[in-house]
């Protein structure tokens, strides 16, 4: 019982084992339930004092925008930070990577008020999710001013994450080889992916310090993703080992796609920000443009050094017990190594693992045994993600954007991807087409899943709407 009690104790000092019962996520709470008192706390005919609350909502915006967190979910945030202090009345706007929060001060002269704020660096970043996510909670129960919050968001913006940078890049390594386990890779295939993976987060690193453009970072990653493992399958050949070198350059590619918003654009599409989503769309369609560039160059290059790669063999989704079961833990292993590699919190960490394995778990055991084509597969399989995840991560008080990203990366399309340029190198362009079409479809088919997920886990879990007072729709 003792050792029962200090496993309890530890884990809820990690905020894995939850406190009590009835715990709502944050963005729940702000959707379905007016501001907690109708008194605001600002004096709201003071135009320094309304600009003060405006730029605390726009910095959590910043947070939440940058660490990948949808449009219209950033929005009701905003708006919910804002209303907790008083300014029920505010235009939220966002656009791609900017902020704009528009207001006025007074009752028969009113003075317009606004803060503009661009949002520099838009990645999966989970460091300062999870705090950020408890300040919205303590500014909506009255317990943090606008000053304390400001002082919170520059300590914020001042501390390191939750780990190294080294750690994180391991988490990145291991991702690369869960991925290429999962598509079917061995031990050896695992080891070369390992070291790839962590090549090319180590070489964008330095081109970025250098303020290289991200387009010419993806053409160098996909170049070290192809030329190394053309070299370990013309040593593997020599020595009579058999290996498929697809599922090494494929794992490159979904670990530079991972830092992309690919899924991210198109739930912004979904959930109804029809202009973010087609400039953040343009712009991970240009980023993968320079991806597929980065393998074209690869292959070239390594036919000339005469290490020529293998002719595109078949997919083959084995239902054997024993390989899916491989393939369901190598999922869990590559999420949670995914939410290390973005610096999540430890309970994050876990509850990501578990929604990952469902959602593998109903991949590979259910979904694929019964020869259902891979895009309804991955659509059902991104569905139960958002769902399982969604549920997690509001009993735990987990943003559900850390679940939900974690779960469904080791899914995205990157041996599609280097298939169709393949193809389309060896003038087979029709196959090319075809496979840059199905990576296309997968890509929808887990952002329309994770969605449908979610919605369905905020139906359960989210508390009776209320009305705002109607003291202040009169005026």
């Amino acid at each position: 019982m003792c050792a029962v009690k200090t496993l309890k104790d530890l884990l809820r000092q990690w905020n894995i084992w939850p406190q009590h019962h009835g715990r709502i996520a944050t963005i729940d709470a702000v959707k379905a339930a007016p501001p907690p008192s109708p008194l605001a706390p600002v004096d709201l005919t003071n135009p320094a004092q309304v600009a003060g609350v405006m730029d605390v909502a726009a910095r959590i915006g910043d947070i939440l925008l940058s660490s990948g967190t949808s449009n219209r979910d950033t929005v009701a945030q905003i708006h919910a930070v804002a209303s907790a202090y008083g300014l029920h009345y505010a235009h939220v706007d966002i656009t791609l990577n900017t902020i704009t929060i528009f207001s006025t001060v007074g009752t028969e002269k009113k003075t317009p008020v606004s803060v503009f704020r661009v949002v520099s660096h838009m990645r999966t970043d989970f460091s300062k999710l999870s705090e950020v996510d408890r300040l919205i909670r303590s500014i909506q129960a009255g317990a943090t001013s606008p000053e304390l919050a400001e002082k919170i968001l520059d300590g914020l913006h001042r501390s390191p994450a939750t780990y190294g940078f080294k750690t994180s890049l391991v988490g990145w390594g291991v991702f690369a080889a869960a991925v290429s386990v999962m598509l079917g890779g061995g031990p050896l295939v695992a080891l070369v992916s390992f070291v790839i993976g962590i090549a090319i987060i180590v070489c964008n690193t330095l081109l970025s310090k250098h303020r290289l453009p991200p387009f010419f970072q993806n053409i160098f990653g996909g170049f070290i993703a192809t030329v190394p493992a053309s070299m370990v399958f013309s040593w593997a050949t020599t020595a009579g080992i058999t290996i498929a070198p697809s599922h090494i350059i494929a794992a490159g590619i979904v670990v530079m796609l991972a830092g992309l918003t690919l899924v991210q654009s198109l739930q912004d599409g979904i959930t109804g920000a029809p202009v973010t989503a087609s400039a953040r769309f343009f712009e991970t369609l240009l980023l993968t443009s320079a991806i597929v560039a980065g393998v074209g160059i690869g292959i070239q290059v390594s036919g000339l050094l005469g290490m020529t790669l293998p002719p595109l063999e078949p997919v083959l989704l084995s239902p054997n017990l024993s390989t899916s079961t491989v393939r369901v833990a190598a999922g869990m292993v590559a999420s949670i190594s995914f939410a290390v590699a973005c610096y999540a919190e430890v309970s994050s960490v876990i509850v990501a693992g578990c929604t990952a394995g469902v959602g593998a778990g109903i991949y590979y055991l259910v979904l694929l045994p019964t020869n259902m084509s891979v895009i309804t597969a991955t659509a059902i399989a991104a569905t139960v993600i958002g769902f399982a995840g969604g549920l997690l991560a509001r009993r735990y008080l987990i943003p559900p954007l850390m679940t939900a990203i974690s779960g469904i990366t080791p899914l995205l399309p990157g041996l599609a991807i280097y298939r169709g340029m393949y193809a389309a190198l060896n003038e087979q362009m029709l196959v090319g087409f075809t496979n840059m079409a199905v990576a296309l479809s997968i890509a929808s088919a887990l952002a329309a899943g994770v969605v449908l997920g979610e919605w369905l886990a905020r139906l359960l879990r989210r508390p009776p709407r209320l009305n705002f007072y109607r003291a202040f729709r009169r005026p």
